[in-house]
């Protein structure tokens, strides 16, 4: 079934998609004209390629993500540092989970690709069931490591026959997107299935 996503501050980019797979790229009254049988998404902001976040290891397998039935002893932000660390030596098989909802996070960012080397069958598990393309890692990393990193890395544009990888952002328009950062994702879509929504 086709499925056609377009975000109100940027109907010049509609996406058209098609199982897994971009079927169109373009204005969003020429796509809607021209398949009037899609299923339509419209979001607020602007739809964009999603971002790549470079801090894999450092998210998923060096912070721990509490459960949130651990409320009560780890809170609901991740743990960082030492604590983390204790955390995950005192019960290896935490991290499994913890990468999970690690990801989850990371989806709630409009993150559709990681990048760096993981070590763990746990996280590297969690990225691929999640569907997260892997990049290449800059050579240089402004850090710290952070679900919104500055400055926010932006994937190339959309294309047809590409994979159905994007994020909408609540924001007018780019500049508003590196001001208010990733935390404005509104939808997330990875291949085809939406992973994330906010509203």
């Amino acid at each position: 079934m086709l499925t056609l996503h377009a975000a109100e501050a940027s109907p010049e980019t509609a996406v058209l998609v098609d199982g897994a797979r971009i079927a169109a790229v373009g204005p969003y009254e020429e796509l809607a004209e021209a398949h009037q049988d899609a299923r339509l998404r419209r979001w607020p902001g602007i739809l964009t390629p999603g971002l790549l976040n470079p801090y894999a290891p450092e998210l998923l397998e060096r912070i721990y993500h509490p459960d949130p039935r651990e409320a009560d002893t780890y809170g609901t932000a991740p743990v960082t540092g030492e604590r983390a660390a204790e955390i995950l030596r005192a019960d290896p098989a935490r991290l499994g989970a913890s990468a999970r909802r690690g990801v989850q996070r990371m989806l709630a960012h409009g993150t559709v690709a990681v990048a760096g080397e993981l070590r763990t069958r746990g996280a590297l598990d969690a990225v691929r069931r999640a569907g997260l393309a892997v990049g290449r890692r800059p050579e240089v990393l402004p850090g710290p490591p952070a679900l919104s990193p500055t400055p926010l890395i932006l994937l190339p544009r959309l294309a047809p026959g590409g994979p159905a990888r994007f994020a909408v952002f609540d924001v007018a328009d780019t500049a508003e997107l590196v001001r208010r950062g990733a935390s404005t994702c509104v939808a997330t879509v990875i291949d085809g299935r939406l992973v994330h929504r906010s509203r």
